[in-house]
């Protein structure tokens, strides 16, 4: 049988999976692996879009299990917005999805200079679930834990997530930011209506 020996941590940009995968990481006594540095290092790409790397999700998920198959013994955190599509199933300890207020993570994405379509698309992406759902078609909702990390401490998110860890026991559906903006009329600000020319 195969050594389960990733945990995942995955997430809308900005939600901060870089700062938890690192102190995940250093807790755990594991290596880190950072899929956008893997990417940009290793050339596992097909050129750049909007000033972003095109991954080449097919030659990333061949390097990750290489990687996670050489590791015997070892514990990886792996870390990236896209990290549930490309580590295999088998090799899955437990995936992470760190969620956050999309209002509070705008201002976050805007900080790092995400203007115009990539921020909707980000904020949208972030409102309608997208990494959570595809985590949970990944895996199954039981290997899946899904964090809020809307005004925490890094450290707190931490707690919960070795918590998470130690458990292996899923959790989904503790946000839903679609009926909160809904409820609070304020949906058409990250959805808006194109004007018909």
């Amino acid at each position: 049988m195969e050594e389960r020996n990733a945990v995942v941590i995955t997430g809308t940009p900005g939600v901060g999976k870089t700062t938890l995968a690192r102190l995940l990481a250093k807790a755990l006594g594991a290596e880190l692996v950072s899929l956008g540095e893997l990417v940009a290092r290793e050339g596992l790409h097909e050129g750049l879009e909007a000033g972003s790397l095109i991954v080449d999700l097919g030659a990333l998920s061949k390097r990750v299990s290489e990687l996670l198959s050489a590791g015997r013994g070892k514990l990886f955190v792996v870390e990236g917005h896209y990290a549930h599509l490309v580590v295999p199933r088998e090799k899955l300890l437990m995936a992470i999805v760190l969620r956050r207020d999309p209002r509070e993570l705008r201002q976050e994405l805007l900080r790092r200079g995400y203007r115009g379509r990539k921020l909707l698309e980000n904020l949208q992406a972030e409102i309608l679930d997208v990494c959570l759902y595809e985590a949970v078609q990944a895996y199954g909702p039981g290997r899946v834990y899904e964090i809020d990390t809307t005004g925490r401490e890094a450290e707190d998110v931490l707690r919960e997530a070795m918590e998470a860890i130690r458990a292996r026991r899923g959790r989904v559906g503790i946000v839903d930011w679609l009926g909160t903006l809904e409820g609070e009329g304020s949906l058409d600000e990250f959805f808006p209506v194109e004007e018909a020319s």
